[in-house]
């Protein structure tokens, strides 16, 4: 089904979920200003990035990062030049690969248009 789909229209989602603890919260912190300054010389490849919070959005849980690759591979590359990726902030990384059917994003009505 991938294969049907508009190659402009793939991205890969990646879930990457804090460690828990003091020490880490610590360790992202420190690295905040490098991970940003990565994020802008990389904004290209990135549809969309951002903390995740806990429900009463006091504590930063973990990180989502949509990028531009239609494969898991290509996202892995891409998220392991990620300084947080190198200080070793997160438990758990997912990743899923996803066709951007509709919102701002992808133009509207995105699937529409593929059709």
């Amino acid at each position: 089904m991938q294969n049907a789909m508009p190659q402009d229209k793939i991205f890969t989602a990646v879930y990457c979920r804090d460690k828990p603890g003091a020490d880490n919260a610590r360790i992202r912190q420190e690295v905040l200003a490098e991970h940003l300054a990565h994020i802008e010389q990389t904004i290209d490849d990135i549809l969309l990035a951002g903390p995740l919070f806990s429900e009463d959005g006091k504590s930063v849980t973990g990180s989502l990062l949509i990028y531009k690759a239609a494969s898991r591979e290509e996202a892995q590359a891409m998220l392991e030049a990620d300084p947080y990726f190198k200080a070793d902030i997160w438990q758990e990384i997912t990743f899923d690969v996803l066709y951007g059917a509709a919102g701002d994003a992808v133009g509207g009505l995105a699937f529409k248009k593929d059709m």
